[in-house]
């Protein structure tokens, strides 16, 4: 069995490296305190087929696969923090299940402008009453002649306040089966958002209201039954999440590391001290481990799906372990790790706020369990 990439993987990964240093390491650490979405960021993403790596061809898409995404993630972190969030955007999210269920029209009037990175799909999925619990939403589409009306509210949306269209999730009857997706335009009357806040890590989001918003049938994605084909591509946005996880706890790793080799104290190098070189093989084991975990996820992926339980799997152990890295990394630099001045204190935020969204660690385990003893309920 060979855990090696190929050399085309190889040579794709040092093309993504090259991209990323020049263009990415100069104003890495402002990019990663800035509020706005990085248009530029994206523009240059789009001209070297970065954002549709895993999108067909006929849709604009690079026609990749899953693994290539994931080396491109981490390729790009692993210089600029802040924007492996814009690959991640282009591939990982909600535009996977855009691209997988859309209609034709619907794909050229968004998915075009998303790939040219002039555009951005959002997801409406958690809501003040179900976060977690996605299946107990009560954001309502009910008939109106051929299209229906939307009401409800989302909160915890990734990149909404910079969306052009909102892939939300809408039950259309009771129970899990009643529950499908429509696009909504954030252009359409009676949509709004909320005030403005802010996440740990600095990210804004804004709650969203649907007040009697129509969509016409054009706009419709997945009727009823929809909800375990979103749930399914949903696994792929996990991937993104656990890449961007490990890959910043691999960043700190780095910048620990050189510290550890230049930084005297007491008369000696700081990775001279044994405290400190546990520490080392302690981290570096857990990122070596994860990053295996990742792979096989992407690797056994099935037409373009990974199985939930490969994903729960890779993203427990990228969330918990590119955490734990980032603040043992932190913890070595002291002063210097804790100070704004580096990007070590942005990552571990980062990091602490993938093992909530996409899935919490606990939901993981829940879903792991089933697959090791079955739909046991307690």
């Amino acid at each position: 069995m060979d855990f090696e990439l190929t050399p085309e993987q190889h040579t794709f990964q040092d093309s993504v490296l090259r991209f990323a240093r020049e263009r990415l390491a100069d104003g890495a650490l402002e990019r990663a305190h800035a509020v706005d979405y990085p248009w530029d960021v994206a523009r240059d993403m789009a001209q070297i087929g970065l954002l549709g790596i895993t999108i067909p061809e006929a849709d604009g898409g690079q026609g990749g696969t899953l693994m290539d995404a994931v080396i491109a993630i981490q390729a790009i972190a692993s210089v600029c923090p802040r924007s492996a969030d814009v690959v991640q955007a282009g591939n990982f999210g909600p535009v996977r299940v855009f691209a997988e269920y859309g209609t034709q029209w619907q794909k050229e009037r968004y998915l075009t402008r998303i790939l040219a990175g002039e555009g951005l799909i959002s997801v409406g999925m958690s809501e003040p009453d179900a976060g977690s619990a996605v299946t107990e939403l009560k954001t309502t589409a009910t008939p109106d002649g051929d299209g229906f009306r939307i009401n409800g509210s989302k909160v915890f949306s990734t990149h909404a306040p910079y969306a052009d269209v909102i892939l939300a999730y809408v039950r259309y009857g009771p129970g899990v089966d009643g529950i499908g997706s429509v696009l909504i335009d954030t252009k359409s009357e009676g949509f709004r958002y909320g005030k403005v806040s802010n996440f740990m890590s600095g990210e804004e989001w804004r709650q969203m209201f649907f007040e009697d918003v129509y969509v016409p049938p054009e706009m419709v994605m997945l009727r009823e039954g929809g909800f375990k084909k979103q749930i399914a591509g949903f696994n792929v946005e996990r991937l993104g999440n656990a890449s961007r996880s490990l890959a910043l706890g691999r960043y700190c790793f780095e910048q620990a590391r050189d510290w550890a080799l230049q930084r005297k104290q007491f008369g000696k190098l700081l990775g001279q001290f044994q405290g400190i070189q546990w520490k080392f093989a302690e981290m570096k084991i857990k990122l070596e481990a994860a990053q295996l975990l990742l792979y096989q996820a992407a690797s056994r992926a099935d037409n373009g799906i990974p199985s939930a339980d490969d994903t729960a799997i890779a993203k427990h152990a990228c969330n918990q372990w590119g955490f734990e890295v980032a603040n043992e990394a932190m913890q070595i630099l002291g002063g210097a790790g804790y100070s704004q001045d580096l990007l070590l204190e942005y990552c571990m935020r980062r990091c602490r706020g993938w093992m909530i969204a996409g899935g919490s660690l606990e939901i993981l385990k829940n879903r792991i369990a089933e697959g090791v003893l079955g739909r046991l309920k307690s």
